[in-house]
């Protein structure tokens, strides 16, 4: 019971006394009230382990009819709340058919203090099982979405990629922090997966959530669950990515998109190690591995100021880079011929292949989106195919941007390519990130970088 909230609800101020001198010392707090009208507003507001109610409250009625009434108010606000009736001895019969109508017990008055003692200790151990209950519900949910996902598939044998595997072994039996960084379209998440595959927390589900699509009404709500009634659209109890993720792997995807005021609240529950719910005051204590993924440079951004210090040293315990596709050349073949591999047998096309022309020129090509473009492009190759052969014209290798055209470093080509894809959409970035195959936070991050 230590720890627990308590509300007692009679409108005898005697029974109110001696229960509050009972359970006071054994509780975190009892909160009292001889209204039943102000239940709503208590419930909204404050989080209770057991409720103790009343079963009659005007005076010479003796029908149960108004506890039936708060009881069914009670638990439409919450089916998992642990409600106690209290009675009389001889209405024995409205306590009994007030537990086939949702509560958890009954006590007589007067009652036996070590009997009610323990009738509310059951009450609360049993509210905590359906709450743990709810979260292995929405963690089963996760484990079938996970479960239906592709298998993941690391491609790679070039030195650099190699590295970034034999770093991800060795951290992945950890639980360090990790954040995980590179270009859009790298694999970030792949490798996000190979690391809690690997990791001593594999038996649990790996929860992703894209930072970058939460807004600042939802993020808490998202990320620490919310009470029924916390605001106007909670309907019911919410069970937060960080209850789901318990014992497993939380990976925030876009980390960089959170603003200052939401960085600020994930900080505080990273460091805290507990979470409180969106219109509740009980404290969680959180027990997962963090994952983070950001194509920004965290550094660069806490100079400017829009990004916390703190928050950065905090999820960056062990950082991993993973090099654009440019940089990792001889992986490209190996990617190329899985995919194809993947889309041949999923648009029942057998047996194509790659000429050796259009290989070499996958192998020159910069591939600005990465492993994702390449992925899009294949596939739109295998879709349009006519023979058995992928040629040049099955693909569009823009000029601007082949690793063999007339520049001298990869920044000045990314520069190009960039200024003449914006000139081409007449400035629209939207457009222009789209054809990039990068993020507008990108693209804008790029125009920044290179004074466009």
């Amino acid at each position: 019971m230590k720890g627990s909230r308590i509300l007692i609800v009679d409108d005898n101020r005697s029974v109110l006394n001696a229960l509050e001198l009972l359970l006071q010392p054994l509780c975190k707090e009892v909160v009292m009230t001889t209204n039943p009208n102000q239940i709503p507003s208590l419930l909204r507001g404050t989080h209770f382990d057991a409720i103790l109610l009343d079963m009659n409250f005007s005076a010479g009625i003796n029908t149960g009819n108004e506890g039936m009434y708060w009881l069914k108010r009670i638990l439409e606000h919450d089916p998992n709340h642990s409600v106690i009736m209290i009675t009389a001895y001889g209405d024995v019969e409205l306590a009994v058919r007030a537990v086939k109508e949702g509560a958890v017990d009954f006590v007589l008055k007067p009652w036996d203090n070590s009997k009610l003692i323990t009738t509310v200790n059951a009450a609360i151990q049993l509210q905590d099982s359906r709450e743990e209950v709810k979260s292995l519900k929405e963690k089963e949910q996760n484990l079938k979405a996970a479960m239906k996902r592709e298998p993941t598939v690391i491609i790679g044998e070039s030195p650099r990629f190699k590295r970034v595997l034999e770093l991800v072994a060795k951290v992945a039996k950890t639980d360090a922090n990790v954040l995980i960084t590179g270009e859009n379209g790298t694999g970030k998440e792949v490798i996000a997966r190979e690391l809690h595959r690997q990791s001593l927390r594999h038996n649990e589900v790996m929860v992703s959530v894209d930072m970058g699509s939460l807004s600042e009404t939802l993020f808490e709500s998202e990320l620490f669950g919310h009470v029924k009634g916390a605001f106007t659209d909670a309907k019911e109890d919410r069970v937060g990515k960080f209850e789901v993720a318990k014992g497993g792997t939380l990976f925030m995807d876009e980390i960089a998109n959170l603003s200052l005021p939401l960085q600020a609240k994930l900080l505080a529950a990273l460091q805290n190690r507990e979470i409180v719910k969106v219109g509740s005051n009980k404290k969680i204590p959180i027990d997962i591995r963090l994952v983070c993924a950001t194509n920004s440079d965290l550094n660069v951004l806490v100079r400017e100021g829009q990004f916390r210090e703190d928050l950065l040293y905090r999820i960056n315990t062990i950082q991993v880079e993973i090099p654009p596709l440019r940089e990792r050349v001889e992986d490209i073949p190996l990617l190329a011929n899985f995919f194809l591999g993947i889309y041949s047998a999923k648009y029942n096309n057998p047996g194509l292949k790659f000429d050796h022309e259009v290989m070499e020129q996958m192998k020159r090509y910069a591939w600005p989106g990465n492993v994702r473009e390449l992925q899009h492009a294949v596939e739109k190759a295998v879709i349009l195919s006519e023979g058995d052969t992928l040629t040049q014209h099955n693909f569009i290798f823009p000029d601007n941007t082949r690793v063999d055209s007339p520049v001298r470093t990869l920044e000045e080509m990314e520069r190009q390519m960039i200024e003449s894809t914006i000139r081409e959409h007449e400035g629209n970035v939207s457009a222009a990130a789209d054809q990039l195959g990068i993020t507008r936070q990108t693209l804008y991050n790029k125009i920044k970088k290179y004074r466009l």
